[in-house]
């Protein structure tokens, strides 16, 4: 099916209706740097995607693309059964973005910043209140911005994203300044979202929080998508060793000698690292509970997002990409 046109948007039809982005062979050239680069992907709608990549891999490009901000040089996409660049306020509506620098009038107040928001999309002001209520913000609705710390003002940047109960969502750097409270809000509004049938991009470099609160990882390379899919089957592909932290009071020598096939690291004498293929992480368990009481806690570690994502894309020392 060609999802492109050149005079209109495409419309979604019943069996695209479950697809929240759809691009083929899609790229982005300025002169001769291609920031997009031949890129296939495809998100069904109410997943939560991790975007990551060097600064520079293209992600921001990308989001651009989806946006309707910059056309493709060549390639399809198609984002909510229509093409960004050329949909009209119907499709905008249905899109809520936060930009990794956020900036609002500094001389108006929350409440009023984000009715003038509200205006521009057409969305309805009576949930404005709702959504400053919602990312924590009610308190100082009626201060003016300017007096606002950077984390507030990451939130009223979140609360002006969800006007008009968005169904794709694009989030770069979104936990910019916030607090740990802030932060564990700002997942369970993601997962409200993303339940409700919504579609979520986040765009971050902080790996840790994005491996346990997203579906799907994208991960980008010199304007390529060089992997795609959830946390497990990234690790499968990758085919990362498991770690195995070994608690063996006065028993590391012993244990060290049992297992010098996996070349054990020791640290002091009461506990041993074991590395090993995943295939042989349940026969070296089996290993470690047969040696009975020399081993009081086995502690098993698998590849985190940080070790995937090097494994993916490795950037060398003197390695220069872009920016974009």
């Amino acid at each position: 099916m060609n999802i492109m046109t050149k005079t209109m948007p495409v419309l979604a039809t019943q069996d695209d209706a479950e697809t929240a982005i759809l691009a083929s062979g899609l790229a982005k050239q300025y002169g001769e740097h291609r920031a997009v680069d031949g890129l296939n992907l495809a998100i069904a709608a109410g997943r939560t995607v991790a975007l990551i990549g060097h600064n520079g891999a293209g992600k921001t490009t990308l989001m651009k693309l989806i946006l309707g901000l910059i056309r493709p040089s060549s390639g399809e996409l198609a984002v909510l059964g229509a093409q960004p660049s050329i949909a009209g306020l119907d499709y905008r509506r249905q899109i809520g973005f936060l930009p990794e620098n956020v900036a609002f009038h500094d001389e108006l107040t929350g409440a009023q910043m984000l009715r003038f928001y509200a205006n521009l999309k057409g969305a309805d002001l009576a949930q404005c209140t709702a959504l400053l209520e919602r990312v924590g913000l009610s308190f100082a609705a009626n201060r003016r911005v300017k007096t606002y710390s950077k984390g507030m003002r990451q939130r009223l940047g979140l609360a002006q994203a969800l006007l008009g109960t968005p169904r794709l969502l694009l989030l770069d750097e979104p936990t910019t300044g916030l607090d740990p409270n802030s932060r564990r809000e700002f997942f369970s509004i993601i997962r409200e979202l993303s339940r409700g049938g919504a579609t979520v991009i986040i765009s971050s470099h902080i790996l840790t929080e994005l491996e346990a609160q997203t579906d799907l990882v994208a991960i980008m390379k010199g304007g390529h998508l060089v992997g795609l899919g959830p946390l497990d089957t990234l690790r499968q592909r990758a085919d990362l060793p498991v770690r195995f932290q070994v608690t063996c009071p006065g028993a590391a020598n012993r244990i060290r000698s049992a297992f010098s096939d996996l070349a054990p690291v020791t640290t002091g004498t009461d506990n041993v690292t074991l590395s090993c293929p995943v295939a042989q992480k349940m026969s070296v368990l089996a290993r470690l509970v047969a040696l009975g009481t020399d081993v009081t806690d086995i502690d098993i570690k698998h590849p985190g997002l940080d070790e995937i994502y090097h494994h993916f894309s490795p950037r060398p020392a003197d390695s220069s990409e872009g920016a974009a």
